[in-house]
């Protein structure tokens, strides 16, 4: 079993009268690679900074392995962070700016070397000792500044969005990169990212943040096929939510047709909402959909088609492989295992809830 690495213990931060963070409880496991994603001003970064030493809480604890470090300095923490900037030396060599943190550690010369010569290797630019920053790509740059942290043998890595400067190919390719990092190093990575895709693809667990609360923690595929609210769901891939009645067990009435499911304890005639994934709906003859409707729009994405088909007075996003023009009859199916029931919240102030463990 895992061990708790780092615990958020009623982590609270306010700038002003904006509360960031309101009463955080997160633990964080050895060995894995969770993220915490969620959109601009969620808190993500402050709760990141909080952990790197860079902020102070106003009130909570964050503890290491059972111990107190809420009031250490970055540099006594053992946690090292990777910027979105990149902030390598302009002045110096790759090779000075690896061994930054090693000399103020007043490390060996020969360890120092060997060190750069790890770090070098272990991100793929072996050879580039001599090199300045400037004569370096983006990508490369960031690789450096990774390298910079890892010599330094954090049991923690932090990193803040360190892709978002990228292009989408060197991004993608940094992805995996830091993929292969974690599983060589054997360390924990804590990612903060606004971007869904690469946090479904990089993570163990993933954090969903809003509003300075927890939505929801899980694996990228309880994340994305079992979203908690209509927030996650909204926010994780391209969802239709559709405000619904829950008719009883296993049945729940959908723009006033009953759709067969597979969700329980959702009560009788209860509104609730309802998450179906683009891709998870089936276009058929309308013979044979459960609902019938015509399709409205048409785009090409490559992999798949995306149509909004109008049908009982709402458009539908789906994503098919089969094309349907314009103005077609079709009929919509979707298996009951594809539809995601969710309690619908009472209030807009529910929308954004604290999930407690």
């Amino acid at each position: 079993m895992a061990n708790k690495l780092i615990e958020l213990v009623d982590i609270k931060k306010s700038y002003g009268d904006n509360v960031v963070l309101d009463e955080m409880n997160l633990y964080f496991n050895e060995n894995k690679f969770l993220t915490l994603l969620g959109p601009s001003g969620c808190g993500k970064t402050t709760t990141l900074r909080i952990m790197g030493g860079f902020e102070t809480p106003d009130t909570g604890k964050v503890i290491f392995k059972g111990q107190d470090i809420t009031s250490l300095p970055p540099n006594k923490r053992p946690l090292n962070t990777v910027f979105q900037k990149y902030a390598l030396f302009t002045h110096m060599t790759i090779a000075e700016n690896i061994a930054f943190g090693l000399k103020i550690k007043k490390k060996s010369k020969d360890y120092i070397k060997d060190k750069i010569k790890y770090a070098l290797k272990l991100v793929n630019l072996e050879g580039f000792e001599n090199r300045m920053p400037d004569s370096l790509s983006g990508g490369q740059q960031q690789r450096i500044a990774i390298a910079r942290a890892i010599v330094n043998e954090p049991k923690v890595l932090l990193l803040d969005e360190p892709l978002g400067a990228l292009d989408l190919k060197l991004r993608q390719d940094m992805q995996y990169e830091l993929i292969r990092l974690k599983n060589e190093l054997g360390i924990t990575f804590v990612y903060v990212t606004h971007d869904q895709e690469e946090a479904l693809t990089m993570s163990d667990t993933i954090v969903v943040m809003n509003q300075g609360y927890i939505q929801q923690i899980g694996s990228p595929e309880d994340i994305y096929n079992e979203p908690e609210n209509a927030f996650v769901a909204d926010f994780i891939g391209e969802s239709n939510i559709i405000a619904s009645t829950m008719v009883h067990d296993k049945l729940v009435n959908i723009l006033g047709v009953n759709f067969p499911c597979v969700d329980v304890g959702f009560g009788t005639n209860k509104p609730v909402d309802v998450v179906i994934r683009p891709e998870d709906i089936d276009l058929v003859a309308p013979e044979d959909g459960i609902i019938t409707g015509r399709v409205t729009s048409l785009i090409f994405k490559g992999v798949h088609y995306e149509m909004d088909v109008m049908a009982c007075g709402h458009e539908w996003l789906v994503h098919s492989t089969d094309m349907c023009p314009v103005g077609q009859e079709v009929g919509l199916r979707v298996d009951p295992f594809d539809i995601q029931i969710m309690n619908k919240p009472e209030s807009e102030d529910e929308e954004a809830v604290k999930i407690e463990e």
